[in-house]
């Protein structure tokens, strides 16, 4: 998704098959994380998880009603430590 927006807002405010593109990302990422062990998520406490998981029923049922300006945050201020959180995860939990 950060590649998606790497030209900054006004590219995404202006691309419709971006926002598309950007949101669908974001509501798999979002359905993903509602489907981790409750134990996985506990253990980066930092991230507010039930905001996550809200953020997605947002996105599925109120799509009419997103706030481009709401998901260029969640973009810039968000993902970074949600990607590092995962990260965690996955080198704590994941075994292969």
């Amino acid at each position: 998704m950060q590649s998606y927006t790497s030209r900054g807002r006004d590219s995404f405010y202006q691309n419709t098959m971006m926002q598309d593109a950007v949101m669908r990302n974001l509501e798999v990422m979002c359905e993903s994380i509602k489907k981790l062990p409750d134990e996985w998520k506990a253990s980066e406490p930092d991230i507010p998880w039930h905001r996550i998981v809200g953020f997605r029923n947002r996105l599925v049922h109120d799509y009419l009603d997103i706030d481009l300006d709401v998901v260029g945050d969640i973009i810039e201020n968000y993902l970074p430590s949600l990607e590092t959180a995962i990260e965690n995860i996955c080198a704590r939990f994941w075994q292969e």
